[in-house]
């Protein structure tokens, strides 16, 4: 595959979505490691697996279903993302963030997304549900953007607007939500790199000086793109681990899965608040 996908391409894959379902959602949800359970909630739902989508990438990773779920949740037409793929499975960024792409051109308003993620602030826990507020984007900074080569006109800007990445009235949905519901939501910035080996304690001192509150290997290459089109987005971390400050500790992807088992029903509990509220 070419490493930059065309907007050709991403006509082809919406085109495919179109024939297999009826919907037109308006709301567009990229779910993280762990954290698939929401899906299967979604009601009337039509079930497209990645592999019958043309220039759709694939998830190899555990805990990544790897089909789209688009139906009805909270009074809400929806398109779920059930799995991911991430850089480090050898995509091309472009190919990475080419379902967002697909959300935009099918005319989705908004896309909330979550993560699992290690928390590096000292007073997370695993288990809690952290609040996207801001991203620090490593990996774009270090060359591998998604919006890199040939801008596609058609759905955004060359230079598009990074200071209000995570929607602000969304947020304030989704903390009072939280609150009604007695769930303690975390706040803080999320740090994307490019995996997959997890971090080292001198990369995690590193992120802490540099203002991160959580790190992973996924989300914000989507929000990049889905800003660039004009989607408003909303992002939620599920702290799997304590950061390894100190080497004392040995992090493993099986404990990020377990920790989804926490996780999913806060994080269910707050999406359907903030769907309902919409």
């Amino acid at each position: 595959m070419e490493p930059y996908v065309t907007l050709q391409q991403i006509d082809e894959a919406a085109h495919a979505v179109r024939s297999r379902s009826s919907y037109k959602p308006r709301i567009g949800l990229i779910l993280g490691s762990g954290l698939n359970a929401l899906a299967d909630s979604v009601q009337k739902a039509d079930f497209i697996p990645y592999a019958d989508l043309p220039h759709w990438p694939r998830s190899t990773v555990h805990g990544h279903a790897g089909r789209l779920v688009i139906g009805e949740l909270e009074g809400q037409s929806v398109f779920v993302m059930q799995g991911r793929v991430h850089f480090y499975e050898g995509y091309s960024m472009s190919q990475v963030t080419l379902p967002v792409r697909v959300m935009i051109r099918l005319g989705i308003e908004m896309m909330f997304v979550t993560n699992a993620a290690g928390g590096i602030n000292p007073n997370f826990s695993p288990g809690d549900v952290m609040l996207i507020t801001d991203n620090l984007n490593l990996i774009g900074m270090a060359g591998a953007n998604p919006l890199m080569g040939p801008n596609i006109d058609e759905l955004g800007p060359r230079f598009p607007d990074m200071s209000r990445a995570y929607d602000p009235e969304l947020m304030d949905i989704a903390r009072k939500v939280a609150a009604k519901n007695g769930i303690a939501l975390r706040e803080g910035v999320y740090c994307g790199l490019s995996g997959p080996s997890f971090e080292s304690p001198a990369d995690l001192r590193f992120l802490r000086l540099a203002g991160a509150d959580a790190v992973g290997m996924s989300t914000v290459p989507e929000v990049i793109v889905a800003r660039h089109g004009g989607l408003r987005t909303l992002g939620f971390s599920g702290i799997s681990n304590k950061a390894n400050l100190d080497g004392s500790t040995i992090t493993t992807h099986d404990e990020v899965i377990e920790a989804g088992r926490v996780i999913t029903p806060k994080l269910e509990t707050i999406l359907r608040g903030v769907l309902r509220s919409l």
